[in-house]
């Protein structure tokens, strides 16, 4: 038979039916901490990466503009480019 040390005991090692609520409340918190962060960190990597695309092309459209003339000018002074 259990006496009523043993009882408190038991009562003090197992969690109560409140503890596990705070306990996944808490667990929940987290996760949802954790998203966020995760979901912000995948927002300003996708943001940086659009933006290098994005000076990427301006990029590839100067030097193509840059092309351009450099052909126009050869024509005009007579040198054959050879690319």
């Amino acid at each position: 038979m259990l006496t009523d040390e043993d009882k408190k005991m038991l009562i003090d090692f197992f969690a109560s039916k409140v503890d596990l609520k705070e306990g996944l409340n808490k667990l929940r918190e987290d996760i949802r901490s954790d998203f966020s962060n995760l979901q912000k960190s995948v927002d300003a990597y996708a943001k940086r990466a659009d933006d290098y695309f994005q000076e990427m092309v301006m990029l590839s459209h100067k030097v193509d503009r840059h092309e351009r003339w450099l052909q126009v000018i050869a024509d005009k002074i007579g040198i054959k480019l050879e690319y």
